[in-house]
């Protein structure tokens, strides 16, 4: 079992979610995050002054699925959430090693 861990713009959430949702992936788990990549932030007038803020909203998704599932997660959110500007995003995939539900005590459910 793979996690596959995407921070993305919070403006692009719906449209990744939707995506998730139609090829099946309905179990994930949603973060408000704040961070910053190679954009190093923005600058904004406010007030008549410069002013930069360099650590932006972002969403962060956990979705932990098979591993034969991970390519087709991937494909999806990159298609899903990219606009093509700086600051789209990132995409992780760490191993996971067991997962238990709590309700059950099923293993690697």
């Amino acid at each position: 079992m793979k996690m596959v861990k995407a921070i993305i713009k919070p403006e692009r959430f719906e449209f990744v979610k939707k995506a998730l949702e139609d090829k099946g992936f309905n179990g994930m788990t949603i973060t408000e995050v704040k961070g910053r990549g190679e954009q190093k932030g923005i600058t904004l007038e406010y007030r008549g002054g410069l002013m930069t803020v360099d650590l932006l909203p972002k969403t962060q998704i956990e979705i932990v699925v098979r591993d034969t599932e991970v390519d087709g997660v991937i494909m999806t959110i990159s298609e899903s959430a990219r606009t093509g500007k700086i600051g789209d995003g990132k995409i992780f995939v760490l191993p996971v090693e067991k997962s238990i539900r709590i309700r059950t005590g099923e293993t690697d459910v």
